[in-house]
């Protein structure tokens, strides 16, 4: 059974993140809060990690849609095709918010993802999982977790998040109850910005 850890949004507590990073490290999966909905998540950089995550989710880890969620922009050269000024301003503004933008992939993606001509980034407005992804030292690969209900599109509960993910993943943090909204997806790979997915992230930025 997944280990059950209690961190609240407002300061997170450094030793329990402390803990966290050292299950992603070596190679665990964690439920973890966002801004939106509860996510499941890996290090990127966890070859293991990541084919467990697609395994769960039933879909191969090339044909994946996962998220990268990253600190903040300063690592986004790494994954990301350089983007000029406009669309740079557009991250600016939004991030970190409930947004998912589709950007142009680099060369230097990870392997499995090296064929993928674009990728989407979360820049999450929640402290819990930036500062995750902070220690860490590189992004998580992320992916809502849903629910079968279907009036309830997200499981919100952490405690019900367990009793039915606890088998499957090392640890589940309870960060409070969750959102049921998804993020809003902007593919940014166009010309013009495109509306994937209306979501949480409201649409007058753009």
């Amino acid at each position: 059974m997944a280990e059950y850890l209690k961190i609240y949004e407002e300061n997170p507590n450094p030793k329990a993140i402390e803990t966290v990073v050292k299950v992603l490290k070596r190679g665990g999966l964690i439920i973890y809060p966002t801004d939106t909905v509860y996510g499941l998540g890996c290090d990127i950089t966890n070859m293991k990690a990541l084919e467990k995550v697609a395994r769960i989710k039933g879909i191969k880890l090339e044909k994946s849609n996962f998220s990268f969620v990253c600190h903040d922009l300063s690592n986004l050269s790494d994954y990301v095709k350089q983007i000029d000024t406009g669309v740079f301003k557009i991250l600016k503004r939004a991030l970190p918010g409930a947004y998912t933008f589709i950007l142009p992939g680099s060369k230097s993606l990870p392997n499995p993802f090296k064929k993928r001509k674009t990728v989407g980034i979360r820049v999450p407005d929640n402290e819990i999982a930036l500062e995750l992804v902070k220690q860490l030292g590189n992004p998580i690969i992320s992916t809502s977790i849903r629910d079968e209900d279907e009036i309830l599109e997200y499981t919100t509960d952490p405690e019900l998040i367990l009793e039915k993910w606890g088998n499957l993943v090392d640890l589940v943090i309870d960060g409070g109850y969750g959102g049921n909204e998804a993020s809003t997806i902007v593919d940014l790979s166009q010309d013009s910005p495109v509306i994937v997915r209306e979501g949480k992230g409201s649409l007058e930025i753009f």
